[in-house]
C-alpha cells in the first residue's frame, strides 16, 4: 500500500506515530487521557479546521472538515451527535526543565520554564504550533488536542534552582504555550512550579489569556513583593465574538479586564500585550484596548505584529476563509503582506513588528495613546536580589 492509500483508508494513523514519537522521546500516554464532554457540532470550539501534515514527514495526514462533516451527518439521521475531538495528554519524562533559549531583539529573555507543550486555548494565529511538529504531531488540530505535559517539573525545577550553577535570572513560564490553560484545572503543574519559585523569590513572569491565573494570586502577591513576579495579559480585541472566534478556549476580553483589575488590586504588576495586531482586522481597535486596559489598571503595555510561520499561513487563510467576509478577507491579506514584504511571512525582517507604512502607523498609534492613558512610565525589570535557593532534603542538600 503506497503512503497516499495508507493515509486515505487509515485516518487515525497519525496518532500511531505520535505515540511512536512519544516512546522515542521518553513520553507515555497513562492517567492522561481526558475525553472533550461538550457537543453540539464537528470540531467544536477549536481554533484549527484541518491538519496541515508535518513538515518533517513524508507520510501527510489531514483531519479533513468534509469527512467530520460527513459524520455529523450520519450521526444526527441516526439520532446521535458527533463527539467533539477527543483531547489526548502525553506524558513528558524530561530531565531538564529550565530552557535556555537565544535571545533576539524581539526575545528579551534567556530562560523559560514550560509545563506544557500544545496549547487548549486553540489560538489560530499562535507562532508556536509549528513547534508541536518536533514531537511529530501536525501544527493544526494535533496542537490543540494532542498536549504534552511534564508532571515532574515542579521537582526538577527545585532541584535546578538548587545548583551552585544557577543564577537568579528572570525566567519566563512559558514562551511556548500557555500554562493556565484547561488542563491545568486538574494537573496543577504550573502551580506546583510557581509554588517553587515563590518559596526561594526567583524572579519570574508568565503570559496567559486566561482567568485561571486568578487562582494563583496568593504565590503572584508573594513574589510581587520582592519585585520577583508579573504577569502579563495578551489582549487582541475587545470583540467578544471576534475573541471566541480567534481564541476558542481562551477567556473572553472582559474576563482578561477583570484578570488585571483583580492582579492590580492585589499588588501584583500586569503588563498587557496587545497581540498579535491582526491588519485590516484587529489594527483599528488599539486605542481602545489601552483606553481598557489603563482604567483597569495596567501600567505597562507592548505590541507585536500578526506572525505566520510556516503552516500557520495556511491555517490563518483557512480561518480567514470560514470567518470573514471575502472582501474584507482579501484586505487583511493584502495587509500583511504589505507589512512582510510582500509576503505572509518573513524571517528576516523585524519578526514581531514588521515593516511598511500600515505598521508605521499602528506603532505611531500605539505610541500616542500610551502617553495619553499614562501606560510604561514604569518600567522596572524584574529582580533577582532576593533569591534565596531551594532546600533538597537528604543527601542532595549537601551538594
Amino acid at each position: 500500500m503506497t503512503p497516499k492509500a495508507l493515509t486515505d483508508h487509515n485516518p487515525n494513523i497519525r496518532l500511531d506515530i505520535a505515540t511512536f514519537v512519544c516512546i522515542v522521546f521518553g513520553m507515555d500516554t497513562e492517567d492522561f487521557a481526558y475525553r472533550d464532554a461538550l457537543r453540539g457540532g464537528p470540531a467544536h470550539r477549536r481554533g484549527a479546521g484541518l491538519n496541515p501534515g508535518n513538515r518533517f514527514e513524508d507520510i501527510r495526514l489531514h483531519v479533513l472538515g468534509e469527512e467530520l462533516d460527513r459524520q455529523w451527518v450520519e450521526r444526527e439521521a441516526e439520532g446521535g451527535g458527533l463527539d467533539r475531538v477527543e483531547r489526548k495528554v502525553y506524558r513528558d519524562k524530561t530531565q531538564t526543565i529550565i530552557n535556555r533559549v537565544a535571545r533576539t531583539s524581539d526575545v528579551p529573555f534567556d530562560w523559560t520554564v514550560n509545563p506544557y507543550r500544545g496549547c487548549e486555548h486553540g489560538c489560530i494565529y499562535c507562532f508556536a504550533r509549528p513547534f508541536h511538529e518536533y514531537l511529530g504531531f501536525s501544527c493544526g488540530l494535533d496542537f490543540e488536542t494532542r498536549l504534552v505535559a511534564k508532571p515532574e517539573a515542579p521537582e526538577l525545577l527545585r532541584k535546578e534552582l538548587a545548583s551552585l550553577k544557577w543564577k537568579p535570572e528572570p525566567i519566563v513560564m512559558s514562551a511556548i504555550t500557555d500554562i493556565y490553560q484547561p488542563i491545568e484545572h486538574k494537573l496543577r503543574i504550573a502551580r506546583q512550579c510557581l509554588e517553587v519559585m515563590a518559596e526561594c523569590h526567583q524572579p519570574v513572569s508568565t503570559m496567559t489569556k486566561s482567568a485561571l491565573v486568578l487562582r494563583d494570586t496568593d504565590l503572584w502577591q508573594k513574589l510581587a513583593q520582592k519585585n520577583a513576579g508579573r504577569v502579563i495579559v495578551t489582549i487582541v480585541t475587545l470583540d467578544a465574538e471576534l475573541a471566541q472566534k480567534l481564541e476558542p478556549r481562551a477567556t473572553n476580553p472582559s474576563g482578561r479586564l477583570r484578570i488585571i483589575r483583580e492582579l492590580t488590586q492585589a499588588g501584583v504588576p500586569v503588563t498587557v500585550n496587545v497581540a498579535p495586531i491582526i491588519p485590516g482586522l484587529t489594527d483599528s481597535e488599539v486605542p481602545a484596548i489601552l483606553e481598557a486596559v489603563a482604567e483597569s489598571g495596567a501600567r505597562r503595555a507592548a505590541w507585536v505584529l500578526l506572525r505566520l510561520p510556516y503552516q500557520v499561513k495556511d491555517l490563518f487563510l483557512k480561518w480567514l476563509e470560514r470567518n470573514v467576509h471575502p472582501a474584507k478577507a482579501r484586505k487583511v491579506e493584502s495587509l500583511i503582506r504589505q507589512s512582510r514584504g510582500g509576503k505572509l511571512y518573513n524571517a528576516n525582517m523585524n519578526r514581531g513588528r514588521g515593516e511598511g507604512a500600515h505598521v508605521k502607523q499602528i506603532a505611531q498609534t500605539f505610541d500616542i495613546f500610551t502617553r495619553k492613558y499614562g501606560i510604561n512610565r514604569d518600567v522596572r525589570p524584574l529582580t533577582g536580589k532576593h533569591f534565596k535557593r531551594p532546600e533538597l532534603g537528604g543527601q542532595m542538600g549537601l551538594f
